[in-house]
């Protein structure tokens, strides 16, 4: 308990010794905050204080009171502090300022009894009043209390004249060190001057004081309070090494865990993974606690798991909270019950960090409530990590439903303690408008400010803002630029969204570049990077191949790592695969859902394309699109029901026609102008077929030009009827080439005949195929009276027409047969399957038979007539 240095003496020339030194100290600093005339005080020492550092008669125990102290020594340490008490009181009582010192380490050290540092304090302020040789110890005792506000309110000003006291004092133990603390900073009515904080920590480092060298290393190490010398720092840093380890070859463990401290990533003398493992082996074996737990997890960080995991779970059993909660946020991820077990007992053992780790845990696994009431129990601590992830939770609606004013409030929060997880997503709340008003300078200097602190996320979210163009001005070079900072950094968001922008724009293609970030992210885990190289597949963007094997495969592993959007998009994959003739791939995108893909099925089974041909099933599906608002499946199911449910058809049609789909408006055009299955209404006829007209559908155009040409529902307009065939034919349409040449050829309803532009569309028309167009050309020939009589090549082109199936060309070759050989009164049917015979022989027998037919003048004759009907 007594600490006064035995070698201080009481003889009357004793406090002219320390004076003397006081003033060689004085020289030493030249100018140093102690005594100079330029003091660090800022405000003036309030007048109840001043008295405590006036110099008055000294007052020294006698030699006989000495007895007394020892006693008192005795008595506290044989755990009797009220005899101690007792005998120190009678000796303070009596003026003595030694009496009241060694009270008031009584009442600060604790050690016999409650600790009472605001008695400490009054003891401690009586002792310094009256000079001794103990009044610069208890001023540097009573301005620890000041300096750290404890049992006495915090104040810096009456600290720094009680340490400059004890400095003058030569108490010779942390006093320059605490004063050089207080003058680097500064604090209330102390103005700060680190140039002479920096000569007080010299004077003791030179002592090989500890805490002096490790202060001046930091201050000339990078980022540092003084001018940067690394070198200067490390020999600093060096000497406190050493200093350190004649404590640890002491057996010392504090000395040993600083070691190690110097050794860790952000030590004084660099990373050193090795020498920072032995050092915390060595305080581990020397029975620290604290040093075993300490060193599992330096082993865990340096991929030492086996050992690592060891040392921890011997420590947490012995009761070492922060190794249970380390234990149990490394094991979150692998274990999760285990992590549970040792989350649930640091956290009721006080520890907030682990009521965090379990509150997520509890959160993304079993029991969301009552992860978010651990974290909340650690917000109301402030925990910027709880707070952070509290933001996330109600910002986000995968557990429940989102609730982004709440989130902000706890976002905001983090954000002031500094939390850079927290500024990264307040900045992305501002970015997208959520729970506040999108303010994108305010988001870009959250991002910007989240980025600096190491959050590569919010680097990512700065990309794609850039190259989305919504809410940050359009800018795909600096998204680009931002976007690879935060890949480079492991940000898989930021490698697939810039693989995405490489492939699907707005950057310059760069099929390699692309194809390689997303399979980098999509390795991680990445399940939208196995989702977008899909989707690439599948439709041959950015320079890639169109593969659907390719896009099945990234697809199939996205939905196995549980994307939302891999089924749609798998989806998408099987139809375009039923398209290339994969009717399993089909099915299974109709069964998944997609309107498209029943669609395309009902017309599988409509038209028996890869199936057994079945109106039923083609209803059925075509019935499922269409209730699943496919408007092609509308028309084509309308057109399916006309026959059989003409009320419920052209409903479905009508529904189609209105939201665009150009078939439902041509078989209404049709249906109204021909009233077939409807009223006519050549009125709301023209009015569904002139839009489709005029932007260029052929069939339409015809329609129209048919009808004005006989005057079907409309009064006929020989004008308005070329005008439109004309139309029909620029479009393409051979039906309306055949049907344009044939008016001009014969000039009919009207129309100006105009025989050799009728010629030439009509054999246009035949030699593309069209057998309408062989049929008007075979008659016309024959006839001999719009063209130049051939009977032999209108011959060939009527067989040209039957051959296709044309009905008048076949019944017109039938009757001449019938009439070459005077069977004018057979059946019909003996004569088509006499023709059927023909044609499915060789053509060219076929054509030698009807020439060898036709060279009979009777047969011939009967063909002008048959082929007049």
């Amino acid at each position: 308990m007594n600490t006064t240095p035995t070698d201080i003496t009481v003889l009357p020339h004793a406090r002219g010794l320390r004076l003397m030194a006081s003033a060689s100290l004085l020289v030493l600093l030249a100018g140093c905050a102690v005594t100079d005339s330029a003091p660090q005080a800022t405000a003036p020492l309030p007048e109840r204080y001043q008295a405590w550092f006036e110099d008055g008669q000294p007052r020294n125990l006698e030699w006989m009171h000495k007895q007394t102290v020892n006693k008192a020594d005795e008595a506290a340490a044989a755990g009797n502090p009220r005899e101690a008490i007792r005998l120190l009181t009678s000796l303070a009582d009596q003026g003595f300022p030694q009496a009241h010192y060694e009270l008031g380490k009584l009442y600060d050290q604790g050690e016999a009894m409650a600790r009472d540092p605001a008695r400490a304090a009054e003891h401690f302020a009586r002792a310094v009043r009256t000079p001794s040789y103990v009044r610069g110890h208890a001023a540097l005792n009573l301005a620890k209390l000041y300096r750290e506000g404890d049992g006495v309110e915090r104040n810096d000003l009456l600290a720094y004249h009680l340490l400059r006291l004890a400095v003058e004092e030569e108490v010779g133990r942390d006093e320059r060190v605490m004063l050089a603390e207080l003058l680097r900073e500064g604090g209330e009515g102390v103005s700060a001057n680190p140039e002479r904080a920096a000569r007080l920590y010299a004077i003791e480092a030179e002592k090989g004081q500890e805490e002096a060298l490790r202060a001046l290393a930091e201050a000339h190490a990078p980022g540092g309070w003084l001018d940067e010398k690394p070198e200067r720092a490390m020999d600093y840093a060096q000497r406190y090494a050493e200093a350190l380890q004649r404590r640890a070859t002491a057996g010392e463990t504090d000395a040993m865990q600083r070691l190690a401290g110097l050794h860790a990533p952000d030590g004084l003398l660099g990373d050193q993974p090795e020498q920072r493992l032995h050092w915390l082996r060595q305080a581990a074996e020397a029975g620290d606690q604290d040093a075993l737990g300490n060193a599992g997890s330096a082993m865990l960080d340096a991929g030492e798991t086996r050992q690592g995991l060891a040392m921890l779970e011997e420590a947490a059993s012995n009761g070492d909270v922060d190794a249970m909660t380390k234990l149990g946020g490394f094991l979150v991820d692998r274990r999760p019950g285990e992590a549970r077990q040792w989350l649930t007992r640091a956290a009721e053992q006080g520890s907030t960090d682990a009521r965090v780790h379990l509150g997520r845990l509890l959160i993304e696994g079993e029991d969301p409530r009552r992860g978010v009431a651990q974290l909340e129990e650690a917000a109301a601590q402030d925990h910027p990590l709880a707070l952070a992830a509290l933001g996330d939770f109600y910002m986000n609606d995968e557990l429940s439903p989102s609730q982004p004013f709440i989130a902000v409030d706890y976002l905001e929060r983090a954000h002031e303690l500094g939390h850079p997880w927290a500024t990264q997503q307040l900045g992305e709340a501002y970015l997208r408008g959520r729970g506040v008003t999108a303010d994108p300078q305010q988001a870009e200097a959250l991002l910007r400010q989240a980025a600096d602190q190491g959050q590569s996320g919010a680097l990512a979210l700065l990309g794609q803002a850039y190259l989305e163009g919504e809410t940050l001005p359009l800018h795909p070079s600096r998204g680009e630029q931002l976007l690879q900072a935060a890949a480079d950094a492991g940000e898989t968001s930021a490698m697939t969204a810039l693989g995405e922008a490489y492939l699907e724009g707005p950057l310059e293609p760069r099929p390699e570049r692309g194809v390689q970030l997303l399979q980098q992210a999509a390795q991680q885990g990445d399940g939208y990077a196995m989702v977008v190289l899909g989707r690439a597949y599948r439709k041959g963007e950015g320079g890639l191949p169109r593969d659907l094997d390719q896009a099945t495969q990234w697809l199939t592993r996205a939905r196995e790592a549980g994307h939302a959007s891999a089924d749609d998009a798998m989806t998408r994959v099987n139809r375009d695969l039923g398209a290339q003739g994969d009717i399993r791939a089909l099915i299974e995108a109709a069964e998944d859902g997609h309107p498209g893909a029943m669609a395309d099925l009902g017309r599988a089974f409509l038209e028996g394309q890869g199936v057994q041909q079945n109106r039923e099933h083609a209803r059925t599906w075509l019935t499922r699109a269409a209730n699943a608002g496919h408007n092609g499946a509308r028309a084509e199911l309308g057109e399916m029901l006309l026959d059989s449910d003409p009320e419920r058809a052209m409903t479905l049609l009508r529904t189609a026609a209105d939201a665009g789909n150009q078939g439902a408006r041509l078989t209404l055009g049709r249906a109204y102008l021909e009233g077939e299955h409807v009223a006519a209404d050549p009125e709301q006829g023209i009015a569904y077929l002139r839009p489709s007209a005029e932007a260029g559908n052929p069939y339409a155009a015809q329609l129209l030009g048919q009808a004005y040409l006989a005057g079907n529902g409309v009064e006929a307009d020989p004008q308005k009827a070329e005008e439109w065939l004309n139309r029909a034919v620029e479009s393409g349409d051979l039906s309306a080439r055949a049907n344009l040449g044939r008016v001009l050829l014969r000039g009919e309803n009207g129309v100006p005949r105009d025989g050799e532009r009728g010629r030439r569309l009509l054999e246009e028309a035949a030699e593309q195929g069209h057998p309408g167009a062989m049929a008007t050309l075979g008659r016309e020939y024959i006839r001999g009276e719009n063209l130049e009589q051939d009977v032999r090549q209108g011959a060939d082109y009527l067989l040209k027409a039957a051959e296709q199936g044309h009905p008048s060309a076949r019944l017109a070759l039938a009757k001449a047969y019938l009439a070459a050989n005077g069977l004018e009164n057979a059946s019909r049917e003996q004569a088509l399957m006499w023709l059927d015979g023909v044609m499915e022989g060789d053509s060219g027998m076929a054509l030698q038979t009807l020439h060898e037919l036709l060279s009979d003048e009777s047969a011939a004759e009967a063909l002008k007539v048959a082929t007049a009907d």
